[in-house]
């Protein structure tokens, strides 16, 4: 039961960070389009199609995209806010950090009790390899195998770490995607637009088409501003995450592993 209250209540965490980044992209989206209701705004066509003929503002698709973006953004508070608690245990001094301290099975049951995580809730990754090893240790009596499990452990985070980024990569590969199809949206609108003219010797027709294109365009262009802002972002958080990983693993390396006494 424990382990199903545990992981309702992640969902339940997640669940508001969605809605809290679904609230604010549209409070921004509102905004923007008080902000720029001007037929003539430049900027309203190019932050949210303002005026679009193929869609019914508001639902265009840079505004499709801006949800997005803030989607992507709550995930990365999430990520970023992770990774601050992951960095911050690395000071907690939960092993003796003088050069002469060795450690025996029969020391490590208090360190161990520090460590322990409550059933059914996921420890921190410093948390999880010093039981993990603590327990190996104590089974096996072997420094070797305690060495072993602390290095599979290790790339299992990794792995781990990297699963937790899916849902990030895939919003930095939709919003782009949207950008695209926004654009060939635009043009066919435009495309569509010169067949229905009247007069095909307008002067002003050329100039008329050329506008319905700048504007498709935009679509495109704010897509790939958002997505890259999000994936700088993105890389900036997963550096902190492995960069507390790796730290967590060279505490354990030079406080737990090399301290380790068999007999």
């Amino acid at each position: 039961m424990a382990k199903v209250n545990s992981r309702d209540n992640e969902l339940n965490r997640r669940l508001v960070v969605l809605g809290v980044s679904l609230l604010m992209g549209v409070v921004v989206v509102a905004v923007l389009s008080m902000l720029l209701a001007s037929p003539d705004s430049q900027a309203g066509a190019f932050l949210l199609d303002r005026h679009t003929e193929g869609f019914m503002y508001p639902f265009t698709i840079q505004n499709v995209m801006w949800l997005m973006f803030f989607i992507g953004s709550g995930e990365l508070w999430v990520r970023f806010s992770q990774s601050t608690v992951e960095l911050a245990e690395v000071d907690k001094q939960y092993l003796p950090e003088d050069e002469s301290s060795m450690l025996r099975a029969d020391d490590l049951g208090p360190v161990y009790q520090k460590v322990k995580p409550e059933k059914g809730i996921q420890g921190l990754f410093l948390q999880r390899i010093i039981a993990r090893v603590i327990l190996q240790f104590q089974a096996s009596r072997s420094v070797d195998q305690a060495n072993s499990l602390f290095n599979s452990s290790l790339e299992l985070f990794q792995h781990e770490l990297e699963l937790k980024y899916n849902m990030l990569r895939y919003l930095v590969w939709l919003i782009p995607t949207l950008g695209f199809i926004g654009t060939v949206v635009g043009i066919a609108f435009a495309l569509d637009y010169a067949a229905g003219v009247e007069n095909p010797q307008d002067p002003t027709l050329l100039a008329e088409i050329s506008g319905r294109l700048g504007v498709a365009f935009y679509t495109t262009l704010l897509a790939l501003i958002q997505s890259a802002v999000l994936m700088f972002a993105l890389h900036i958080a997963q550096g902190r995450e492995e960069m507390a990983l790796n730290r967590s693993g060279q505490y354990c390396l030079d406080n737990l592993i090399n301290r380790l006494y068999e007999k």
